[in-house]
């Protein structure tokens, strides 16, 4: 289950990749789609809290969910209102929040469609939804890029399954602590659509040749 898997690497995790330059780029882009509050701002897999209080600190009134008591518990250190719950079973009404934010959960999740629906449930109308995760096309358990510009891709783009083994993993990094959820692009896409979402925005940040990760925003 995902709590057991970020449970035992929960400070490693916040440590190496939600407080980094990594973590703090990934961050900036998602601020600049989402914009400033006020409003009340539902943080989907807020892991250890670093993002949400970020949010907060924008004039947000964040409540953060994840499944991971152990990433709960550094977000509550950090003063964030989260709440233990399966992003695909939110525990909340219809059209409670202003904004929803989620980042990098495609990847750790066995059925995406069903937590951006999720989102869209809880969304007022016209509210954003701000994505960001790994490049379905250039990262993922079939393209290896550790240390590389440029993916060396692999049979396997379609392969859905949730893996820890795979010539996109190598052996000292996050996958192969956690394993990895790949989506293709065109059914990452589709599951905004499949909610009733707007696509308003969708990016490939520069900064590589081949992107690493792709931002979007959506409206209820």
């Amino acid at each position: 289950m995902a709590e057991a898997r970020y449970d035992a690497v929960a400070g490693w995790y916040d440590a190496e990749f939600a407080t980094t330059e990594l973590g703090l780029s990934a961050r900036r882009i998602v601020l600049r789609l989402l914009g400033d509050g006020p409003g009340r701002l539902l943080d989907a897999g807020c892991g250890g809290g670093a993002h949400a209080r970020a949010f907060a600190e924008r004039g947000w009134e964040v409540t953060g969910v994840d499944v991971s008591p152990a990433q709960l518990e550094l977000a509550r250190e950090r003063g964030i209102d989260a709440v233990e719950a399966d992003a695909a079973a939110l525990p909340f009404e219809d059209a409670s929040f202003d904004g929803a934010v989620s980042m990098f959960t495609h990847t750790d999740v066995e059925d995406f469609a069903a937590v951006v629906s999720e989102l869209g449930r809880v969304l007022r109308p016209g509210a954003p939804l701000v994505y960001l995760g790994i490049h379905p096309c250039f990262v993922g358990p079939h393209a290896f890029v550790h240390d590389r510009d440029v993916p060396e891709l692999h049979p396997g783009y379609r392969d859905t399954s949730y893996r820890r083994e795979a010539p996109g993993i190598w052996g000292e990094g996050l996958r192969a602590k956690v394993g990895a959820a790949h989506l293709p692009l065109g059914r990452f896409l589709q599951a905004f659509l499949d909610a009733g979402l707007r696509l308003e925005r969708f990016e490939e940040p520069e900064g590589r040749d081949y992107p690493h990760v792709v931002a979007l925003r959506a409206r209820r």
